[in-house]
This record gives C-alpha cells, sequence and structure tokens, in this order.
C-alpha cells in the first residue's frame, strides 16, 4: 500500500496557504446545522475543526494499522484489496469547488476511507470474527456525515456499499482463511499491535460527545 503518499498528500493538504481559513470558514457555516444530539465543550468552532484535522490526518495511520492487522490475521488477500480502495479513495483527484482548499478538499475522500474500514470491521464481526480495529469510528463518521449533509453523505456511503459488497462477498466468511482466523484470534497481540498508535481513538473524538436526551 502507498502509506507514504496518503501521508504526502496530507502534509500538502496541510501546508496550503488557504487551508486554515477555508475549513474554518466552512464550519463556521456548519456548525448551526449540526443535530442537537451532538455537542461540545467550550469554543465550539475550535473544537470542531481540531475535531476535522484529526479526522483527516489519521487516514494514513489507519489504513496503515489496518494493513498490518490483515498480515498478522494471515488475511491479506482477503483485506487488502479492500483497505487499497480506501487509498485509491483518498488519493484519487477531488472533484470539489475551486474555493475549496488544502484540508477541506480531503474530507470526502476520508469520510470514504473511514467508512470503508468501518464497514470492512462490521461484517468481520457479524460474521463471528473479532474486531480488526480496536476501536470505534462510528460516532466520528455520525459527526462527518452530520457536516456533508444527509443527501451527499449517502452518495458517498452507496459508494462504500458497493465496494464492500464487491470485494467482500460472503463467500469471504466461509473461506478456510477466515475459519482459521476466527480460531486462531490473539486479542492480546492485535491489543499490543494497535498500542502504536494509543491517542488514535481519543483524536478522532475529540471533544466531542452525545447528549442524554436528544
Amino acid at each position: 500500500m502507498r502509506i507514504s503518499e496518503l501521508r504526502e498528500r496530507v502534509r500538502t493538504a496541510r501546508e496550503d496557504e488557504g487551508s486554515t481559513e477555508a475549513l474554518r470558514q466552512w464550519l463556521d457555516r456548519k456548525l448551526p446545522e449540526l443535530h442537537r444530539t451532538i455537542r461540545m465543550r467550550d469554543e465550539a468552532g475550535n473544537t470542531l475543526f481540531n475535531f476535522i484535522q484529526a479526522y483527516i490526518e489519521r487516514v494514513p495511520d489507519i489504513l496503515e494499522a489496518a494493513q498490518s492487522v490483515a498480515n498478522h490475521a494471515k488475511m491479506r488477500p482477503q483485506l487488502i484489496p479492500v483497505l487499497k480502495v480506501a487509498e485509491d479513495f483518498f488519493l484519487q483527484p477531488s472533484a470539489t469547488p475551486e474555493s475549496d482548499r488544502g484540508l477541506l478538499v480531503l474530507l470526502d475522500e476520508a469520510y470514504l476511507a473511514h467508512r470503508l474500514v468501518e464497514e470492512v470491521n462490521d461484517r468481520y464481526v457479524n460474521h463471528g470474527g473479532e474486531s480488526l480495529i480496536p476501536m470505534s469510528n462510528t460516532k466520528a463518521n455520525v459527526i462527518v456525515y452530520e457536516l456533508l449533509g444527509e443527501e451527499y453523505a449517502n452518495q458517498l456511503d452507496a459508494a462504500v456499499d458497493e465496494a464492500v459488497k464487491g470485494l467482500l462477498p460472503e463467500e469471504v466468511f466461509e473461506s478456510p482463511a477466515f475459519l482459521a482466523y476466527k480460531a486462531g484470534i490473539d486479542e492480546q497481540a492485535r491489543q499490543d499491535m494497535w498500542r502504536r498508535w494509543p491517542n488514535m481513538a481519543e483524536e478522532l473524538g475529540v471533544g466531542l460527545s452525545w447528549r442524554d436526551n436528544p
């Protein structure tokens, strides 16, 4: 996988002269539209800005970690093609308005990558395997879904569903490789592998929580 290219794309986007201003202005417009179940600590604009930065910038780390898990679980032939779709989502030229700059250009692609990893994770769990990734990015994805807007986010979700269905058909979960993976899950080894990214979940959820009573 082209992890170094992913990191370079993030670096280039972040160093774009108008990156910070474009992202802050976009978030300022979106902030009043966030669902009432989503709240933030003081300085909501800064909290949301930091969250989105982390959400985008962690894509290379998440894909690299998922690749490590695939190798460890001896599921590389089954998982790497799916992860490469997420990689391609992130590296593809963006069809965003010219006014979008820097990191904002990568938000759509980051959502696609995060959602694809989430879907793969869920399918493995639903078929009796352990969670491939010992973190949940569901809350982060819901928040970005809200920011992108229901209609557009649903289009992105449809692209994710199509990719996963094509690359992870039901037969994969009946294969000898998957059955061997289920039988040989080593929880401690998997957790040890993920200690390389000890703050990932926290960074993805910076300052965001659910209200108890919507």
